[in-house]
């Protein structure tokens, strides 16, 4: 049984205007989990390797390449442990989309109120992967907004979707797609 339920806002860093989740999670979960979790609220798909940093250690998925402790082997709580305490999270190193997580409450399990872990809110489009990080993301817009930019056609092949609202969020879905972890 989950003996408290973490309230945590998981932000863009650099984002204007701001992407943000807002997130109830179980106090003992991974931090592998809680990377799928990200993954599932911002629309991502696990393309590229992440990280977790906090207190200056870099927690992720084990590789030669580079100095990380095991996420499976570590949980959320042993990292944020005292409200509006905070950590990064860093997503695909091309693009290096930097996010900050804040522990903003700690809630009992009693407060929760449904399933874990699951969205309360959350504000944007998250960008689509592989578009270069934060300058790439500004430049893609740029480009949707202006039907007449010579890359408008191919930005919008690229996308493989008729329209990308950078506005929109559907908390619903990310909270069914949740339910699968």
């Amino acid at each position: 049984m989950v003996n408290k339920v973490y309230q945590i806002k998981v932000s863009l860093d650099g984002s204007t205007p701001p992407i943000w989740r807002r997130l109830l999670v179980s106090e003992d979960a991974s931090l592998q989990q809680l990377h799928d979790i990200i993954q599932v609220a911002m629309g991502w798909f696990e393309s590229h390797l992440h990280q977790f940093i906090a207190d200056g250690v870099f927690y992720g998925v084990p590789d030669e390449e580079f100095d990380l402790k095991d996420e499976s082997q570590h949980t959320i709580s042993e990292l944020l442990n005292q409200e509006m305490q905070e950590i990064k999270y860093e997503y695909d190193f091309g693009d290096s989309w930097m996010h900050t997580i804040t522990l903003e409450k700690i809630l009992s399990n009693d407060d929760n109120g449904g399933h874990l872990p699951r969205c309360i809110e959350g504000e944007r489009a998250a960008p689509p992967e592989d578009c270069g990080g934060i300058p790439g993301y500004e430049n893609l817009l740029k480009i949707l907004n202006d039907p007449e930019n010579p890359q408008y056609d191919e930005m919008h092949e690229w996308l493989s979707i008729d329209e990308f609202d950078p506005a929109y969020f559907d908390m619903a879905d990310v909270n069914d797609e949740l339910l699968d972890l």
